[in-house]
């Protein structure tokens, strides 16, 4: 029996049909809001930011209390996590993250319990966030999926990944025992959001692009597959959204094989596409251009109703193919939300 007092989000990813879809946006709290960048000018860098769980919960509710946002993604990064496991990582101004030489596995894995302790503020961000957002808009923590940040602690930077890649080739027993090493600690770091608040729990492949389909088996849906079946056997009920950005076809043998309970699309997802996934059980999420977001006018209200046209009789969770960019005018974001929000009729 339905609930119609459950967050709209929760009851799109149990499969409902709703008289219009949930809307939340990646990169919500950010650059593109002012207070936001009042508030990011306080802290002595970003790592220091996202661990200070009173200012990480103002970001988090910033966005809720302008828009209508159906939930409230928790603001942290997904490098955090690296970081915990005594990977050097930091933040250059205006070039983005930068991490130090990979550790031996058996370092990492050393530090694996040890991990979830050192992010300990994310979870008392969540306990600020969810105390005081209204009890109808859903909470969501996130990490990076395995691939993602392994290729990051591999490259050492952001941006072309071909070192990850010829890595995954040349030493696929190291590689293997990073991705196990990231699975435990990320399950752990979710079941410690879950316990903290999080009703959704979100893992970003934002690396999942230019993959064979052999090895998008082993390093992005086994892992997924893994870290949802340890959060699982530690009694978390939240459901999961996987993003494997880039993916193209490769969707769809994701959503067969990854226990998700949505698959959210990027940019160049066909509408076909979300359809067949939405037959298959999978509720969907995505997949507005941030570019268009941006550019706004007609183009953009035309596109808002295509996608609500296509996928809108669900289960579908409107939100973008990619974050929100920083020069994105507030006034599109106020658009495509009350245009979303309208769409119930």
């Amino acid at each position: 029996m339905t609930n119609p007092s459950r967050p709209l989000l929760l009851r799109a990813l149990a499969g409902e049909t709703l008289p219009r879809p949930p809307i939340w946006f990646m990169r919500q709290a950010g650059r593109s809001l002012p207070e936001y960048r009042a508030l990011r000018e306080k802290a002595s860098d970003f790592i220091a930011f996202c661990h200070d769980p009173v200012m990480a919960a103002e970001a988090t509710l910033q966005p809720m209390r302008r828009f209508a946002f159906d939930a409230a993604i928790v603001f942290a990064d997904i490098l955090l996590l690296p970081r915990a496991l005594g990977q050097a990582v930091w933040f250059e101004a205006g070039e983005g993250p930068r991490l130090g030489p990979l550790p031996p596995n058996e370092s990492l894995a050393a530090e694996i319990e040890a991990s979830t302790e050192r992010l300990s503020e994310i979870g008392e961000t969540l306990k600020i966030v969810r105390a005081s957002l209204e009890p109808e808009r859903a909470l969501i923590g996130f990490a990076g999926a395995p691939w993602t940040v392994a290729t990051y602690m591999i490259q050492g930077q952001g941006g072309d990944r071909d070192r990850a890649r010829a890595f995954a080739y040349q030493e696929p027993a190291r590689l293997d025992g990073l991705l196990a090493v990231l699975v435990d600690a990320t399950a752990r770091y979710l079941i410690m959001q879950a316990k903290a608040g999080a009703q959704v729990l979100k893992l970003f492949e934002s690396w999942a692009e230019g993959l064979s389909e052999d090895v998008f088996e082993r390093v992005v849906i086994q892992p997924h597959a893994a870290i949802i079946a340890k959060v699982r056997a530690a009694g978390v009920e939240a459901p999961f959204i996987g993003f494997p950005r880039g993916a193209g076809a490769l969707v769809e043998n994701y959503a067969v094989g990854s226990p998700v309970e949505a698959v959210a699309l990027d940019t160049q997802a066909p509408a076909a596409l979300g359809r067949r996934l939405q037959a298959g059980g999978k509720t969907i999420q995505g997949a507005l251009d941030n570019l268009l977001l941006r550019a706004g006018g007609p183009a953009l209200d035309a596109r808002v109703d295509a996608l609500l046209e296509a996928w809108g009789q669900g289960p579908y969770i409107f939100n973008l193919g990619h974050g929100v960019l920083p020069d994105t005018p507030i006034t599109h974001i106020e658009q495509v939300v009350n245009q979303v929000v309208r769409s119930a009729g």
